[in-house]
This record gives C-alpha cells, structure tokens and sequence, in this order.
C-alpha cells in the first residue's frame, strides 16, 4: 500500500489542502466536521485504501492546513460543496463518492445539487438540519462570540495549545481546533450562520444520488431524527444507526465494514440506458 501523500490546488487564489490514500478509479472523498481537520478521517481513509478504493481527504477552506482567510463571506455551505467539486476537477476524476460528518455531510448535499452527475454516491455521516436549530444555538453561539469578543484570550489559548505534544486519537484532532487562530474560525461561524444550512428539502427529494445516512440517538446538534427525516426524502436514502458519535471513532469495524459495501454497491457497473424509441411513422 503507497504512503498518503499530501498535496494542494489553488481555487480563488487559496490553497486546499487534501491527502490521497491508495490507487485506482474507485474514488471516495471524505469530508470533516466543523472546524475540524482531514485528519478525523485519517483512519477511514486508510482502511477503505487497503480495500481497493482511492480516498481523499479534503481540508476545507478555513480548516486545516488549507489557507484561513478571515473574511466571513467567503464560507458558506454552498462553496464548501463547491470545493468539492473543484477536487474533483483538479484531480480530473469524472465520478466519486462524497463522505461527509456533520459540516461534511451537509457539504456533500451541496455538492450533491450542484453537480448531481459528479457524485456516484453519498455517505451522510450526522446531517445537521430542521431539527438541529435550538441544539445548534446553544452549542455554537458561545462558541463564536468566545472567538470574536475573547479573540486575545483564544489567541493566547492556541498558543499555549500549540506546546502540547500529539495526544492519542480523537483527541488531538480535536485540540486541533483550539490550535487555530481565533479569527478565521470566527469567520466560519459567521459565515454558516448567515448562509443556508443544506439544500431545501423540496431540492433533497430530487437528489437521485445513492446515500446512505447515518445518524446516532441523544445528540442535539445532529439529531437522530434529522438523519432518519433525510433517509426518507432522498429518492435513494438507506438509515444506518450507529451506537453513538464516537462508533466510527473508538469502535469503527462495523460501520467501516458497511461504509466499505455501499462503496461496492456504488462502483457496480451501471447497466447502458437504452436509447429512447422513436415512434413509429405512419404509412401514407
């Protein structure tokens, strides 16, 4: 199995940064939550490469080792999901599979309805919609007035988090988020906050794309019953339950194993559509 390696393109004059796993035209791109780095999906990646897929995992702007501009119109839902479809236009692959967590899997709904011809398929991993509102205020409120009012206190808190040596797992990939200046992350929030959430439901229903969606009980900002509401508007949908937020985490076997045969599912030959009839001409 090659090494990862890590590369950038530039869209609208900003690098973005994405590590590629693996070889082959099976391609699946995969998507972090908010304010998070590709490196959640790190170990996702690796182990559907060993299956014979080529995984991609994308920084979006403002994450990561991808540039931060500080200026908030420059994030929204609708970009993300068309930095999606730039890689996939910098890597001149015609079809994927997008995957995405929580930031993520609204990103691949918007890449998605932005160019439904590009995605063979979806992996919707905690969406956040209509019924993640209130949950959403209290979680990230606090948040983005910390990081614009406190900006000297988060500064001095990144830099102070930056001394701390590599902690195992999920933890540092988290911590992560306290590395980072305060002010371009303020800028993300700021920017979701005032842009769509995902594509209108009337606009999901249309969404012809295979996707299997997977939520988790007792979490308010990604509620279970977002995931189930969206498994039944997509034409395509199939509801996968995980134990909890930290399954693909701590535990990731199975749904690795499930994510692996919807890959299979996806990349099966797709039967040659049948030119339509023409009808019949009368004799004269």
């Amino acid at each position: 199995m090659p090494r990862p390696v890590e590369s950038t393109f530039t869209l609208g004059g900003h690098r973005i940064a994405y590590t590629t796993y693996g070889e082959g035209p099976r391609v699946i791109v995969l998507v972090h939550g908010l304010l998070l780095s590709q490196r959640m999906h790190a170990v996702l990646a690796q182990a559907l490469a060993e299956r014979g897929n080529r995984a991609i995992t994308i920084d979006l702007l403002g994450h990561g080792r991808s540039d931060r501009p500080p200026d908030m119109w420059r994030y929204s839902m609708t970009t993300f999901g068309a930095e999606v479809i730039a890689l996939l236009d910098h890597l001149e692959v015609d079809e994927a599979v997008v995957l995405g967590t929580s930031l993520g899997a609204n990103t691949a709904l918007e890449a998605a309805a932005l160019a439904p011809d590009r995605l063979r398929g979806m992996v919707i991993e905690m969406p956040v919609l209509d019924h993640a509102l209130i949950g959403c205020a209290i979680a990230f409120t606090p948040l983005m007035l910390a990081l614009t009012a406190g900006a000297p206190a988060m500064r001095l808190l990144s830099a102070l988090t930056r001394r701390i040596p590599p902690l195992p797992g999920p933890l540092d990939y988290v911590l992560d988020t306290v590395r980072q200046r305060p002010e371009p992350s303020a800028a993300v929030l700021q920017g979701l906050f005032f842009g769509r959430t995902a594509p209108h439901r009337t606009e999901r229903r249309t969404l012809e794309t295979p996707a299997l969606v997977i939520g988790h009980q007792y979490d308010i900002v990604h509620p279970f019953s977002d995931a189930g509401m969206l498994a039944e508007e997509l034409p395509n949908g199939r509801l996968l339950q995980a134990s909890s937020i930290l399954e693909l985490r701590l535990a990731p076997e199975r749904l690795t194993r499930e994510i692996a045969e919807f890959m299979d599912e996806c990349w099966r030959p797709q039967p040659a559509k049948r030119p339509a009839k023409r009808p019949k001409r009368r004799a004269s």
